[in-house]
């Protein structure tokens, strides 16, 4: 828990990429992470699709964004978007 601008920041930030856009005020934020395979020693790249709130619909499918874990929105949704950096 840090805090920023008086504010505490409760569980995980995710970074990654839109990849749909099609609901309304909801995007779906594709996570990519390197795991290390547990017999061979090689690295596996591992994604998970997480959706996120998005007020407005203001990102686009491209855009790198940072998520936040918060309470539950609706049955699938569990995070915010929180910035938004640079479109790939």
């Amino acid at each position: 828990m840090e805090k920023e601008n008086n504010k505490k920041i409760r569980g995980r930030i995710l970074s990654g990429v839109v990849v749909s856009e099609k609901m309304k005020d909801t995007i779906v934020v594709r996570i990519d992470r390197l795991v290390k395979h547990p017999r061979f020693g090689k690295y596996v790249r591992i994604s998970k699709k997480f959706k996120a709130h998005d007020v407005g619909n203001k990102r686009k499918i491209g855009d790198k964004v940072s998520i936040q874990e918060c309470k539950p929105i609706s049955k699938d949704k569990h995070f915010v978007v929180i910035q938004e950096a640079k479109r790939l």
